[in-house]
C-alpha cells in the first residue's frame, strides 16, 4: 500500500470522501507546492548570488524552472484522466498559459518594488527579502494558481475521462472508519 493510500486510510470518511471527490484539486495542490518550493529555491538562490542585483530576472529563471517540471507533473498525474487535444496544442497551450501565469506572477514583485519603493535603500535589505516573498510568492503565486487552474481545466485539458487512470494510482479503500467491515469502498488518487 503506498505512503498515499496510508495515509488517506487514516482521514475520517467525510474528509476522506471530499479530498476523493476533488483528488485533481488536490494534485494540483500538490504539483502546485512541489513547483512553489522549486520556483523559491532557484529564486532566492539565484538573487542571493549571482543575480542579487536583478530580483524580477532571478523570479522569472525560477517560475519558468517550475513551469517545466509543472508541465510533467500536471500531464503525467494531476490531470492524468483529461486530455481532448494532440500532445503537441496540448503542451504549447500549457506553456502559453503558464507564461500568462508567470506574467501575472511577477506583477505584485514590480508593484512592491517599483510602485511602492519596497527596496533597498529607501528599507532595509531584510523588509525588502520579506516583502519580495511576500508579494513574489505569496500574492503572485496565489493569483497565478487561480488563474492557471481555471486555464488549464478551460483550454489545456478540456475533456474530462478520456484517458484511463494508470494502474496503481487507484486503490480502494474502506470508506467507513479503518477496522469498520460495512463492505462500502471508494477510488482514491
Amino acid at each position: 500500500m503506498s505512503v498515499v493510500h496510508t495515509v488517506l486510510a487514516r482521514v475520517p470518511a467525510p474528509l476522506r470522501s471530499l479530498i476523493i471527490k476533488h483528488r485533481e484539486l488536490v494534485r494540483f495542490a500538490v504539483v502546485g507546492g512541489t513547483c512553489f518550493a522549486i520556483t523559491n529555491l532557484v529564486w532566492f538562490g539565484l538573487q542571493l548570488t549571482v543575480l542579487d542585483t536583478k530580483p524580477i530576472t532571478a523570479q522569472a529563471i525560477g517560475i519558468i524552472v517550475a513551469t517545466i517540471v509543472s508541465y510533467v507533473l500536471s500531464r503525467e498525474w494531476s490531470f492524468q484522466t483529461r486530455g481532448g487535444r494532440e500532445g503537441h496544442h496540448e503542451a504549447a497551450l500549457f506553456f502559453l498559459v503558464s507564461a500568462i501565469g508567470v506574467g501575472l506572477n511577477l506583477v505584485p514583485t514590480m508593484i512592491s518594488r517599483y510602485l511602492f519603493g519596497l527596496q533597498t535603500p529607501a528599507i532595509s535589505l531584510m523588509a525588502e527579502k520579506v516583502s519580495d516573498f511576500v508579494f513574489g510568492s505569496i500574492i503572485g503565486t496565489a493569483v497565478a494558481m487561480i488563474f492557471r487552474w481555471w486555464a488549464f481545466k478551460k483550454f489545456v485539458f478540456p475533456a474530462a475521462d478520456v484517458r484511463p487512470e494508470r494502474s496503481g494510482s487507484v486503490a480502494h479503500l474502506p470508506s467507513a472508519q479503518p477496522g469498520s467491515d460495512d463492505g462500502h469502498s471508494e477510488q482514491v488518487a
